[in-house]
């Protein structure tokens, strides 16, 4: 989880693969009227959000194990998807305002998620730091030790 350019989707597929574990994409639960939503540089409400992480929800429920890459920026949203999954932990890819721009202006126009959104992506964010089942990282560490430290975290707490 994190803001738009920490990484999720990168860190996500890593982590996957490198634990032969199940990848679920959380751009690809979101309404076709939110991709356009966001492609236009407007922003989603929590109602958009809420349809969004309930598709989520039931997809990691159907795959126990799985991993997602979701922004889930608000305490609401990630107790939402903790309602659905019990048991559910979140790894915090935690990134500058500067680094998140620089990452986003770098997709190119192919990507829905203009760089015009990222601030109020931060303006959005509720630190999860503290909160239990929580790893938090800097995103700006090399991929693969993102990855590790994941999987690392994962095993260790496979039975919380």
């Amino acid at each position: 989880m994190g803001v738009a350019g920490s990484g999720k989707t990168t860190v996500a597929r890593l982590v996957a693969q490198a634990g032969g574990i199940a990848l679920l994409e959380g751009d690809d639960f979101h309404a076709p009227e939110s991709i356009a939503k966001m492609r236009q540089g407007t922003p989603l409400t929590d109602q958009d959000r809420e349809r969004w992480l309930d598709r989520i929800g039931d997809a990691l429920a159907a795959q126990p194990g799985a991993v997602v890459s979701c922004s889930a920026l608000k305490r609401a949203y990630r107790d939402r998807l903790r309602a659905r999954v019990a048991g559910l932990r979140f790894v915090f890819l935690e990134v500058s305002p500067a680094v998140a721009h620089a990452r986003v202006a770098a997709r190119g126009a192919g990507h829905f998620f203009p760089p015009s959104l990222v601030d109020l992506q931060f303006a959005t964010l509720e630190s999860p730091a503290g909160e239990p089942g929580v790893l938090r990282l800097d995103a700006t560490r090399p991929e693969a030790q993102l990855c590790d430290q994941a999987l690392a975290w994962r095993a260790t707490h496979s039975k919380d």
